[in-house]
């Protein structure tokens, strides 16, 4: 069987690899056919008909999404006849949609809406007529807006076949028809892990991000608060393309100007919490690896995958680590450390983070996530949402200054960086257990099977005289696969496994901007592994502000203060 196939599209011959769509062999020669349904991430589906197009030979028109090119195949992507097929649809589509668009959380980034501008839709035929529909604001993390859906089922596949959840399914009929978790349930009563990822897909405002700029706007606006802020690894390589730059651009000084500009009193680094949550949950895997503790340990930093682990894996939990996350860490060093180095009462700080996950939200409001006797994150913002602000504020964002974090708890270390894509925590790990059981440092320093887009990755490492195996996995769907290995007596022998909720990581978390391209996660990967190397320090445990944190006011990684505020534990959760 040939493997190309050669065919013509709109008096275009072109040759693509058998096995594409129409849709693919269509993009790769510049020709853009519009879709709604169809996304790289998931699996084609045809259901909009909105990238329908004439095959020659064929008695109707073909969805150029699912339909297979062949030899001699001859197509037409913008008949008259395709051209009103195509606006009909939309047509339609509009007529059972809102028309807020001026003030939807999608406007200006809304797929339907461009392919409406595009076609040229200036009057919609057709009356309203869609029944009301109660929003879903009930929980921290997600907005879902029923009326705004147009069924195409993006939200669908993406938490059934890659994050294999399955909240979202097809309810009701006809007119009637709606995606919605069973039973019509809110999602705070569904097994929702609040990854974001059903958002980062949905083409309209029908999902979106739980906004709390306003929140933030206030305590700013608040003489008697002080507002400090951090910003996570991933928002410095996500940021720029919410306001227009190319996607991996490294803007870290830029984001610390605008967060000043917006009027933060102090602005913090996140992986400075990372270098944190290195030495205290490295420490605590030296610990179970010497003394026989609960193996194989398990990171703790992805809240999506927390919540995963309490509602389907709950007898899994004492493999955990208990080190709190990176944020929520931050959050009790602020309050407590800080205030008392800066002589600052604590009740008068607002911790506000920049995270590229909507799960952030969701874990800032756990009750146990208050060990200083204070919330330890008070707001918490994604990527897209600082870009909404930084936009309000009129801020130029590319004619700002590079500027540097505040001291204290500003400096981070390579090894933080590269918490926010998947591999990055276990390669920041092994850099500091290796070096802290060995007194050698790793070398080389890159961790490389743990690195790339693979679901699930492996590397073994003689660690003095102790065969060490680790293993990475990202999305949920490879998540169970872990937990089902674990479950069945852990026959691949692993000690050490990180797992984060999203595709790719923190990099391509519910919280940052929206991409249609497949290399975009990749790109910014790429650029927090070149942020690392030009750190002048890559191990966590070389970090001089964190030294200074153990030496002035914990003590020893650990120990019993360290325990007491860095630590946490887990519980079951039952919804549904």
């Amino acid at each position: 069987m040939s493997k190309t196939v050669t065919l013509t599209i709109d008096g275009q011959t072109l040759t693509v690899p058998a096995g594409y769509s129409i849709w693919e062999a269509a993009h790769q020669v510049g020709i853009n056919i519009p879709n709604l349904c169809h996304h790289p991430a998931l699996r084609p589906e045809g259901s909009c008909r909105v990238c329908v197009v004439k095959v020659k030979g064929a008695r109707n028109l073909s969805a150029s999404c699912v339909t297979k090119v062949a030899e001699g195949m001859e197509v037409s992507t913008h008949t008259p006849e395709v051209l009103a097929v195509r606006k009909n649809i939309v047509e339609l589509l509009l007529a059972n949609h809102p028309r807020d668009c001026l003030s939807c959380a999608r406007s200006g980034n809304c797929e339907l809406q461009k392919i409406a501008s595009d076609m040229g839709i200036r009057k919609i035929p057709y009356n309203y007529n869609r029944p009301p529909m109660k929003k879903d604001e009930g929980n921290p993390s997600i907005t879902r807006d029923p009326a705004k859906c147009i069924l195409c089922g993006r939200c669908v596949r993406m938490c059934s076949e890659v994050q294999g959840i399955g909240v979202y399914g097809f309810t009701w009929r006809g007119i009637n028809s709606r995606v919605s978790p069973a039973f019509d349930l809110p999602l705070d009563k569904a097994t929702c892990t609040y990854c974001g990822q059903c958002a980062k897909v949905c083409p309209t405002g029908a999902i979106t991000i739980h906004n709390d700029t306003d929140k933030v706007w206030a305590a700013l606006r608040d003489p008697e608060k002080i507002v400090m802020v951090q910003t996570a690894p991933s928002v410095r390589v996500g940021l720029s393309e919410a306001l227009g730059g190319k996607p991996g651009d490294i803007v870290t000084g830029k984001m610390v100007a605008a967060l000043r500009q917006l009027g933060f009193d102090k602005v913090f680094d996140t992986n400075w919490s990372a270098d944190l949550t290195i030495m205290e949950e490295g420490t605590e895997f030296i610990h179970r690896l010497k003394d026989g503790g609960v193996m194989p340990m398990i990171t703790s930093c992805s809240p999506g995958w927390v919540n995963y682990m309490e509602m389907f894996y709950p007898e899994l939990i004492p493999h955990f680590s208990t080190a709190k996350s990176p944020q929520a860490m931050f959050g009790t060093m602020l309050k407590t450390y800080y205030a008392q180095k800066m002589n600052i009462d604590p009740a008068k700080i607002v911790s506000v983070s920049i995270m590229p996950c909507t799960a952030k939200k969701f874990e800032a409001q756990r009750p146990e996530l208050s060990a200083s006797g204070f919330r330890d994150v008070d707001v918490v913002l994604t990527t897209v949402e600082l870009g909404q602000m930084i936009r309000e504020a009129g801020l130029n964002f590319q004619a700002l200054p590079d500027e540097q974090f505040d001291p204290l708890m500003g400096v981070g270390s390579g090894a933080g960086t590269i918490f926010g894509t998947t591999g990055g925590v276990m390669e920041a790990a092994v850099r500091t257990a290796y070096e802290l059981l060995t007194g050698k440092g790793l070398d080389p320093l890159e961790l490389a099977p743990v690195r790339g887009m693979e679901g699930i990755k492996e590397a073994t490492l003689t660690i003095g005289k102790t065969r060490v195996k680790v293993a990475v996995a990202h999305n949920l769907a490879n998540a169970r696969k872990v937990c089902e290995a674990i479950k069945a007596g852990n026959p691949h022998g692993w000690h050490f496994i990180e797992i984060m909720a999203c595709p790719g990581g923190c990099i391509n978390g519910g919280g940052q901007p929206i991409s249609l391209e497949m290399d975009t996660p990749v790109k910014r990967q790429e650029a927090l592994y070149t942020d690392d190397r030009n750190l002048p320090i890559r191990k966590s445990h070389e970090n001089p502000e964190v030294q200074a944190l153990y030496r002035e006011f914990l003590g020893e990684p650990n120990g019993h203060k360290a325990h007491q505020l860095l630590h946490t534990h887990y519980r079951e959760q039952i919804r549904g």
